[in-house]
């Protein structure tokens, strides 16, 4: 795999600063600092503390603009408060084509249910926190591996990130510094196992291999990429389980999204994050504008929907959604 491909995937990313504070806020800014244990150096604190500004106004200004109806989600401020998008710009990534292993058959299967949530049927683990580490995705990697593994034993365990972040670099993952899920099934399958989160647990930094096989929880004999559309999407997330899948996520609103339905008219297709498919369905009266992928994102329950985002669904593969999705043999 050339290096140049390696996902580094990336979390974060936020607005410009503004040059004057408004003491109107103070407030809410220690409030906030609090809340998320944010302490900062003099010289720090006053630019972190107009980027804040910065990004509270424009969470003021959308939701305003969605109870006018101009938009179908709503936003808040949360632990990205103090983050320009400059703060975690990183490297754009295009699927590795020549890595495939085996593509998942375009097969007629019939007609597919309405919605499905697999967390329902106990596919899925609790919502992670990645923290400052760019590992997504090692959690997009543990998802649905987690899911297949279910599907397998009938034993929901969590999977450690930490294996994949420390362990995979000969795969040419490269831990806090970005990586691929695809390169991380092969290490799982290469190692012969990959351990439980108990056993490994998560850090949030680089460290040594310590994989002990007597801890390993899982294993894959492959993996299958997904032609890159929605309906291949959906007949897979419908059929086999939670699918890992990469998107665009460096627009602010993305960031700080709280609920509804997501959809950025001008969102990218290049994609920078690293999520987990878990399931898909509508809001209300099924129509174009009210049908979604549910995606579980590696922010935190503090992030979105308790950590889970709506992104909108059969509307032109919303920030890529379906652009690279994949999912391990097991």
């Amino acid at each position: 795999m050339d290096p140049s491909l390696l996902l580094a995937i990336l979390c974060l990313g936020m607005a410009s600063a503004a040059p004057i504070l408004d003491h109107s806020l103070d407030t809410q800014w220690i409030e906030w600092k609090t809340k998320y244990g944010k302490s900062y150096s003099l010289d720090e604190e006053g630019r972190r503390r107009v980027i804040w500004e910065e990004n509270m106004k424009m969470i003021e200004v959308h939701n305003e603009e969605e109870r006018q109806g101009k938009h179908g989600y709503t936003l808040e401020m949360n632990a990205f408060g103090d983050m320009t998008i400059e703060d975690f710009h990183g490297t754009e990534f295009q699927p590795d084509t020549h890595n495939e292993q085996q593509m998942y058959p375009d097969l007629q299967i019939g007609e597919l249910p309405p919605s499905v949530d697999w967390r329902e049927k106990g596919y899925v683990t609790p919502v992670k926190d990645q923290g400052e580490c760019n590992s997504c995705w090692a959690f997009g990697t543990t998802g649905t591996l987690e899911g297949q593994m279910f599907k397998k034993t009938g034993r929901l365990v969590s999977l450690s990130e930490q294996n994949l972040v420390d362990c995979s670099r000969p795969q040419r993952n490269a831990g806090c510094s970005g990586g691929r899920p695809d390169a991380a099934f092969q290490y799982v399958e290469t190692n012969g196992g990959l351990a439980s989160e108990e056993s490994y647990p998560y850090e949030a930094t680089d460290g040594p291999c310590r994989y002990k096989p007597e801890n390993s929880a899982a294993n894959v004999t492959g993996y299958v990429t997904l032609p890159p559309n929605e309906q291949a999407l959906m007949r897979a997330v419908a059929t086999v389980g939670p699918i890992a899948a990469a998107i665009h996520s460096s627009h602010s609103s993305f960031k700080f999204y709280k609920g509804g339905i997501y959809h950025h008219p001008n969102c990218s297709k290049a994609l920078n994050h690293a999520v987990l498919v878990v399931g898909y369905g509508y809001e209300g009266e099924e129509s174009e504008n009210n049908k979604y992928w549910l995606v579980k994102n590696s922010y935190g329950k503090d992030w979105g929907m308790n950590g889970y985002v709506k992104m909108a669904r059969d509307r032109n593969n919303q920030c890529g959604i379906a652009s690279w999705t994949l999912y391990p043999v097991v």
